[in-house]
This record gives C-alpha cells, structure tokens and sequence, in this order.
C-alpha cells in the first residue's frame, strides 16, 4: 500500500470522496448488523470453530473470485502485508471477539469495540504513519461518550473480567491489522482478503484445538441463516468494502466506522424485531454523529493565501533610476 497518503512527510489531503463516504455508510449498515448474526452463531456453534468455519468458507469464495477474474496474488512485501494483516485483523482479533460475546452483553462489548480509534490513532502515530491529531482524539472521545449515552443503561452490573480483556485484545488487534495493511504495498482487496481470510482461518482452526472444541455443522434453521449471512455479507462484502474504504482514506477515518457500528445495531433491531429507540438512544446517536464529524470528515479550513507581489510595480521601486532620465 503506498504511504504517501497517511505518512506524515505527506503534504495536506482532501477528505474521503463521494464514493468512498457512500461505501463507509454502507460498511456500518453491515457491520452493526453483524453483532445479531454472530448471537446466532454462539447459541448453538462453539465460538472458535464458529469463527472458523465461517472464515473457510469465506476464503474458498473469495479465492473463486480471485480466480475467476485472473487476479494475481500479491508477493515480497505486499504479501507479508496480507499475511500479518490477516493474522492480526481475522485471526487473533475474531478469536477474542467471539470468545468474549459468549459472557459480555453486546452493548459493552460495542462500546469496547469503539475505542477502535483512538487505538488506530495511537498505533499509526507510533508507526508514523499518521500525525497525531487533537481534533481525532476529540472526536473520538466525543463518539464514545455518545455511545455510552445511547447503550449505557443495557450494560450489566457486573463485568467478568477476562472477557473484557479479550474484547480489549480484540479491538487493539483490529486497529494494528488496520495500520499494518497501510504500511505495506498496495495491492488488490479480493487478492488481500482471499491471503488475510485463509490465514485468519488457519488460525482460528489451531486455537479451535487447543481449546477441544467439537467440530459440527449447524442444525438449527436460525444458525444456517446466520451463518450464510455472516458469510456472504458480514465476510465477503463487509471485507471487500473495509479494504476498499482503508484503501481510499486514512487508518484513523476508516476506523470511525466501529463508533457507528452500536448506532446500526439497534436501529437494526429496531427494524427487525420492533425493539422500541428510546430518546437516550437518539441523542447518544446524534453525539457520536457529531464525533464522527468532528474527528475524521470535517475538513480544517485552509488558511488564506498570501497575496502574490506585482512583479512589474515591485521592479520599478526597487530598479534605481537610469543616469540621463527625468
């Protein structure tokens, strides 16, 4: 991946095109409906074989896909770049996501999920990869505060420790696969995700041993439906359109998209299941859309430019006055 958009030697930058705003609103649609799906997924599947199967799946058809289009695998360092991104973004990452959603409620598990970027601002300013900026940090903490506003009341009272340690682990992991992808060459999203996919499964496979899970498929209706469409859209899509996002913006920007996730979550529900939107939930909505706004789409104003000197008027003060002329 080229570093002359986020290196800090990097001149100033636009904001995110048309394009990739409208694929960012749609990766949170996707995202936040995901939470539900993998609910699904938990009640009958153990969670790293879950996870597991639900990768393998999505790397064979990422890999048809690959094929199909006579896409070439990335090697050197764009392939280093995949593999880690896969190890850290896939593989460590969704271990403790899914590990962790068996005991956390799913409203502080998102609200954990949202530190992602402040994480992701930390990690590519520690890479320099990107400046550190106050007005990021703002916003961020902006957003977090409107998502504990929002989904505050749904948290338990108490909290088991290591789960929420696993979810912490799990959201670092997400934000160094994010910074590690932009620190390597570019190279194709299909080609990225079929190689960090592959990977990410290889791994969930091992920790599935290590930990003696049974390893079945599912037989319940419900759990079929959410596995397809973990697959299908919560894999497949939603990777392709990250990829495609972090491509075009910035680590920090694209990392956004997880304060936005716990919003799509419940409107989703909202929609699905007739789950009634309180007022608390709107104005914590409409804070951690300030935060988004605040943090990675306003763009500072650039300062005036200086006024460019007449050079005709400037060389007739400063020439002195030829001998012989009045």
């Amino acid at each position: 991946m080229s570093q002359t958009s986020d290196h800090p030697s990097a001149g100033p930058r636009s904001g995110p095109d048309s394009l990739t705003l409208i694929a960012f609103a749609v990766l949170v649609c996707l995202g936040g409906s995901n939470a539900v799906a993998v609910r699904f997924s938990n009640l009958e599947l153990p969670p790293f074989w879950g996870a597991a199967i639900r990768f393998i799946a999505t790397a064979v058809i990422f890999w048809a896909i690959l094929l199909g289009r006579r896409i070439g695998i990335p090697a050197g360092r764009a392939l280093i770049g995949s593999l880690l991104y896969g190890v850290l973004a896939i593989g460590v990452s969704y271990a403790f996501l899914y590990w962790s959603l068996l005991s956390i409620q799913a409203g502080l598990a998102m609200i954990i999920l949202a530190l992602g970027p402040l994480l992701t601002m930390l990690f590519a300013a520690a890479h320099r990869l990107e400046r550190f900026k106050w007005r990021a940090l703002t916003g961020a903490l902006t957003a977090l505060a409107g998502i504990t506003l929002a989904v505050g009341p749904e948290i338990g009272v108490s909290v088991p420790m290591l789960p929420l340690l696993g979810l912490l682990a799990g959201a670092a992991s997400l934000a160094e696969g994010a910074v590690v992808f932009k620190l390597f060459p570019k190279t194709d999203p299909l080609a990225t995700n079929a190689i960090a996919t592959s990977t990410g499964a290889a791994i969930l496979i091992l920790v599935s041993l290590l930990a003696k899970e049974s390893w079945f498929l599912p037989s319940a209706a419900s759990t079929w439906a959410a596995f397809t469409y973990l697959v299908l859209i919560g894999s497949v899509v939603l990777f392709y359109l990250y990829l495609f996002v972090l491509s075009r913006w910035t680590a920090t920007g694209t990392s956004y998209a997880f304060l936005l996730f716990p919003v799509a979550t419940v409107i989703i529900a909202a929609l699905l299941s007739g789950e009634v939107v309180t007022p608390r939930f709107v104005v914590g909505g409409l804070v951690v859309l300030l935060g988004v706004w605040i943090g990675a789409l306003r763009q500072p104003s650039a300062p005036p430019e200086e006024p460019e000197p007449m050079p005709q008027i400037t060389a007739e003060l400063t020439t002195p006055p030829r001998p012989g002329c009045a």
